[in-house]
């Protein structure tokens, strides 16, 4: 299996090559926390997760929203 680099939230991760961005969630447990995927700065859909298939020194940024006031 061949790995890859890639930068989630700032922070350097080896991932399988095969890794969806719905694969990476879950694998760090935000899945149902995450509202809002950008890889190397473009906004995925939530509902091409599950297809988007990750490459070697993609930057992701994971958002999860918070309420307050």
């Amino acid at each position: 299996m061949k790995l890859i680099k890639i930068k989630i939230n700032g922070i350097d991760k080896q991932i399988p090559s095969s890794t969806t961005i719905k694969d990476l969630l879950e694998d760090l447990n935000v899945l149902e926390k995450t509202m809002a995927v950008a890889v190397n700065m473009k906004i995925v859909k939530k509902d091409e997760w599950n297809k988007f298939t990750l490459k070697e020194n993609d930057k992701i940024e994971a958002l999860n929203f918070v309420g307050g006031g």
